[in-house]
């Protein structure tokens, strides 16, 4: 009968999947293999389907067990959340306010919020790091974050709760010294020119991009680890790259930076993202991080 299924048999069952195997699924979830097997075989016998093809060396979800993986995901986001907000009513004020922002977010802004915070919690620790691409989302899941600033679309997930700040743009620039610098007014760049010559990105520090490339047009790169090492190498005229538009809106104005007008990085090379504020749906908020998140939305809008 369908009531007696429990939490424990669904969670061991999307542990399974996500981690490809009885063995990882166990050590996922700090219980032996047997355990694990157990709780498999009891969710299909009270579903009465097979959910996994044993025949291989690796566990398959058969049909049943691939249509049955949503069901079982959502109710696990549901019950988390649900846990999430009882543990948040009348919430003790945090030890420490954890978080990590988006290379690509401007630090002043982040800056001004946090004084709010420290002028209202005075004996809340604030733990404050930067990552570019996967690095916000990774903390979060990996639980070493309470909050993120994450940009653009790219790094969803179902199991992360966001609210949208002000979009932000990139532009497509390089060094006013730089062979591209001096293409003609009026006549835009085509990608065969931009293949010519090195380009400057960011590499990211988790396997969240792994087999996906976001913007990278020339077949010559060099891969920096940070925004401020991707904005150095472009002064210096070693490549051309995009970088935030206000990073590089003073050196813009006293042209050493030069927009390229470029279609193929969006409209006149600029590029516009939506950036939000972060937190994972089973973790809520104390008092200094709603706090935060308040401030940042004000200095923000």
């Amino acid at each position: 009968m369908l009531d007696v299924l429990t939490l424990d048999q669904l969670r061991t069952f999307v542990a399974v999947v996500e981690t490809g195997s009885f063995r990882k699924g166990a050590a996922r979830l700090a219980r032996a293999q047997s355990a694990v097997s157990h709780a498999i075989a009891n969710l299909e016998r009270e579903l009465g389907l097979s959910l996994f093809d044993r025949a291989s060396h690796r566990p398959r979800l058969t049909p049943e067990g691939e249509a049955l993986l949503a069901n079982a995901r959502d109710i696990l986001l549901r019950v988390d959340a649900m846990r999430a907000r009882a543990r948040g009513v009348g919430q003790g004020v945090e030890l420490e306010l954890s978080l990590v922002v988006d290379t690509l977010f401007p630090l002043d802004l982040v800056g001004m919020a946090l004084v709010e915070v420290r002028e209202t919690y005075p004996t809340v620790a604030i733990r404050l790091d930067v990552a570019p691409m996967g690095g916000p989302a990774s903390a979060l899941l990996e639980q070493r974050s309470t909050l993120a600033i994450m940009a653009g679309e790219d790094f969803r997930d179902p199991r992360l709760s966001f609210t949208a700040l002000s979009p932000i743009e990139q532009v497509a620039v390089v060094a006013g010294s730089h062979p591209l610098a001096r293409q003609p007014a009026g006549t835009p760049l085509d990608v065969a020119q931009l293949f010519d010559h090195l380009q400057i990105v960011l590499a990211d520090p988790t396997p969240m991009s792994e087999g996906r490339s976001f913007g990278v047009l020339s077949p010559q790169t060099c891969r920096v680890g940070s925004q401020e090492a991707k904005h150095a190498m472009i002064l210096a005229g070693l490549g051309w790259g995009r970088l935030p538009g206000w990073l590089v809106a003073r050196d813009l104005r006293e042209g050493r930076l030069h927009r390229l007008d470029t279609s193929a990085l969006g409209r006149g090379g600029q590029t516009r993202y939506e950036v939000y504020l972060v937190h994972r749906l089973d973790q809520p908020l104390g008092p200094a991080a709603r706090t935060f998140a308040r401030a940042l939305a004000e200095h923000d809008g």
